[in-house]
């Protein structure tokens, strides 16, 4: 912190209450309307995928307790059997 705005604690309380008053909020607007005013800004949406987090189970995250690496690779003659398929079925 530069020590022309002298100790950080007291910039951090100002910051503070600058915040829980909406002074910033007052400020982003104030700016944001003048810009908007001069034809600065385009206001079109953009969404940008990589901050859309999906939940841990839909990610394909590893399970607590269950090592993968740990488990048999299933061979294509081990398949499992259903009723119609099992021997003397049909």
């Amino acid at each position: 912190m530069p020590e022309r705005y002298g100790p950080w604690d007291q910039v951090y309380d100002l910051f503070r209450r600058w915040q829980r008053e909406g002074t910033w909020a007052r400020i982003v607007t104030q700016l944001q309307a003048e810009v908007d005013a001069k034809g600065l800004i385009t206001w079109d949406v953009s969404v940008d995928s990589t901050v859309c987090r999906a939940h841990q189970h839909a990610a394909g995250a590893a399970k607590r307790g269950i090592c993968r690496r740990s488990r048999p690779a299933a061979s294509p003659s081990k398949r499992p059997t259903t009723g119609s398929d099992a021997p003397g079925a049909g």
